[in-house]
Order: C-alpha cells, then structure tokens, then sequence
C-alpha cells in the first residue's frame, strides 16, 4: 500500500515531544523523515526518561517519539556541516525546529534564508509562547504551559488545588496542530508552487485543547469554572451524573444522561434535591454524591446489566492492565513491535489511522545518533 505522503522528505531540528511527535505521525503516514542531530549527544530527549526507562543507551521515551525515522548527525555550528545541511534543506520538502526564537536566524537557518535556498520549502516551527512578544524566550515546557494556561483547574475536585494532566497533552497537541499545519501547507505548496511558513506554540495549543470551557468562560461574565466537590466529578462544566463513581469492586463511568431514569433504574432517590432539568446543575454536588452513595452498594457488572440495555452511557473505569485484556483492545490491533535487531523487539502502538482500509504499521526503530550519515551523503551527494 502506497501511503499518503511518501515521496515527502522531511528534516527534523526538534528535541523532546512536540516537534519530534510530529515528525512521527509524517513518518506513519508515509514521508521520509530524517532527524538532525548533534554528534555524541544528539536530540536531548534520548536521554530523557520516564520511569528511568531505556533501551540500549536512549531512554524508552526516546524511542517512543522517534521510530520509523533517520538519523543525521551534524554541528550546526561547524561552517563545513552547515553547508552539508544547507545542501540537503535544498532537497527537501519540510523542515521542521523548535529552537527558541533568534537561534535558527544566529546560524543562518531561519525562514528567509531557508527560502534562498528552497523557494518551494515547508518551513514549520515549534515555540513555547511564539516567536514575539513578552514570553518569547521563557521555556516552554509542557507542565509550566499546562499551569499558565488554566488547564490545572478542570480536572479534580475543589478540594484538590491545581490538578496537572498525567501526560504531556499540550506537547502531543501541538505535534497534532504541526502535523495539520504541514499537511495543510503541502496542499497549498500543490496549488501555488511556493513555501509555507508554519508556526504553531505551546500555549496556543494549549487554548486551543479548552476551546469548548474557554469560550464558555469568556461568554458567562467570566465566571470561573467550578469543579465539585465531590471527588469523581468528571467535567467542571457539567451536571450531574457526569463523572466517575465508586462500586463494591471498582468504578463505573456515567455520561449525559437522564437522572430521573437512572436513579429509578439503580434505585436511588433523588427527589429532595432534584425536580427539574436545572437542578442537575444546581444541586450537582448533592447529587453526585447520592448517586456515590447508592453506587458503592454493588458490583460494576451488577450496575452496568441494568445500565447499558436501558442505554445509559456507562463504562468500567478500567486500568492499562485491564484494558489491555479486552478485546476490542486486541481487535484493534493498536500494538505493534518495534525491531532492535539481535532478535529483540519494543512493544509500543502504531498509528491511530486507516488508510484505505488498512493499520499504518511500521516496525523501524528509532536510529543510532548519526546511523544514516554515510547512505544520506551518498544519496544526495553531499561530500
């Protein structure tokens, strides 16, 4: 099968998550994507871990962000390996950086002179807080973006302070908004013949990922959200029996719903708190918590077989362990192995897309710092 972007060479200035989950998801669907690297070191991110995790001498992360990829080592600020990576950006179609501003216009790799030297280039570019303005030169680092942003107050209950996300969501959403930006960018380059400047940041993305309570808040007086008090609430904005709840054996989920329905069906009275629609937002902590209560009086599966055949959106609050197990896991295939060579393999997931009917896998692992200097000199006569 003949994927979607192949064809399309893509160099890769990017550390850590956000430019490089890009580079992944260019790669899954087809292009060529070489990363450009510091010689001994290379990106920091290989020895980033999560865990103390790693594989070989690159930590598990690393290996994670960076399959299905090349590896080009080159000083960017030796004159002799910047004309070598001068000559291959000439051949490329996408180049991609999260330096902070001023670094790439310093060794004579920002957009402009990028142009110079490829009129038809993709040139995309990862900030913290943009290439302008007051926050310019701050780090931008996923957990300090997730504090500024108001994102740490959706997510718990009031009593709880700021609660962080337990992954780096907005790095994975800005590598989202980059890859959209690029491919929107190799549409446009088809119809004009000419580059696309595309620049996305953290804190955008960010905003971005809250579009839904952000405009809530800027259009409600700026009435800040109100997470409940009751722990399991799932939403700051929504009412009652959103949120997650405590069985006998575990926890049960429940969406939207109808409450008079669902307190008949479990048996639970609401009444003293709930007579119409609006109490549901009114009274949402008081209710959450007799729904709790009555919940924590049986099992999961004794909840859900009176739940689901009444459609009532419910689920199991599971574990990686148990939804790992399931079989719709499986039946989706998400798993793949990656190939370390000597026999060994990396069990991580593939790309969550089909195309044309058909699982993007790959089984290339992340490359060696440096691995494919010599093919890539060859290739494109470089030296």
């Amino acid at each position: 099968m003949r994927r979607p972007l192949e064809g399309i060479l893509v160099l890769e200035f990017c550390q850590f998550l956000a430019g490089p989950s890009a580079g992944l998801k260019l790669a899954d669907l087809g292009a060529r994507v070489i990363k450009i690297e510091r010689p001994v070191k290379g990106d920091a991110c290989r020895q980033l871990a999560i865990k103390n995790l790693f594989v070989d001498e690159d930590s598990l992360l690393f290996h994670t962000i960076n399959r299905n990829k090349e590896s080009y080592a080159a000083d960017l600020k030796n004159p002799e390996d910047l004309d070598v990576i001068r000559k291959l950006i000439a051949r490329a179609d996408v180049m991609t950086h999260n330096f902070r501003p001023g670094v790439m216009e310093k060794i004579g790799l920002d957009y402009q002179s990028v142009q110079a030297l490829n009129p038809k280039i993709i040139y995309a570019a990862v900030t913290g807080y943009g290439n302008e303005g007051p926050w310019a030169n701050k780090p931008g680092q996923d957990l300090l973006v997730q504090s500024v942003s108001g994102l740490t107050h959706l997510s718990g209950s009031s009593e709880e302070g700021p609660v962080p996300f337990g992954l780096s969501v907005t790095d994975i959403m800005c590598g989202n908004h980059l890859t959209q930006g690029i491919i929107a960018a190799l549409i446009k380059r088809a119809k004009t013949n000419k580059s696309v400047l595309v620049e996305v940041s953290l804190l955008e993305s960010a905003l971005d990922v809250q579009f839904e309570v952000l405009t809530t808040y800027l259009s409600d007086g700026g009435q800040l959200p109100k997470r409940s008090k009751v722990k399991g609430s799932g939403h700051a904005y929504l009412s009652a029996p959103y949120g997650t709840y405590e069985t006998s054996d575990g926890y049960i989920a429940l969406a939207m719903g109808d409450l008079g329905k669902i307190s008949e069906l479990i048996g639970c009275d609401i009444s003293a708190v709930y007579m119409n629609a609006g109490d549901s937002f009114e009274n949402r902590d008081a209710l959450l918590a007799l729904l709790g209560q009555t919940f924590k009086t049986n099992t999961n599966q004794h909840w859900l077989s009176i739940l689901e055949p009444q459609d009532i959106w419910c689920a199991s609050v599971l574990n990686y362990k148990e939804a790992t197990e399931l079989e719709v896991f499986k039946k989706m295939e998400i798993r793949q192995l990656l190939d370390l060579g000597n026999g060994r393999t990396l069990d991580t997931t593939r790309a969550p897309m089909q195309i044309d009917g058909r699982k993007l896998f790959a089984s290339k692992a992340a490359p060696k710092i440096g691995a494919d200097n010599e093919k890539i000199n060859k290739e494109f006569d470089l030296k």
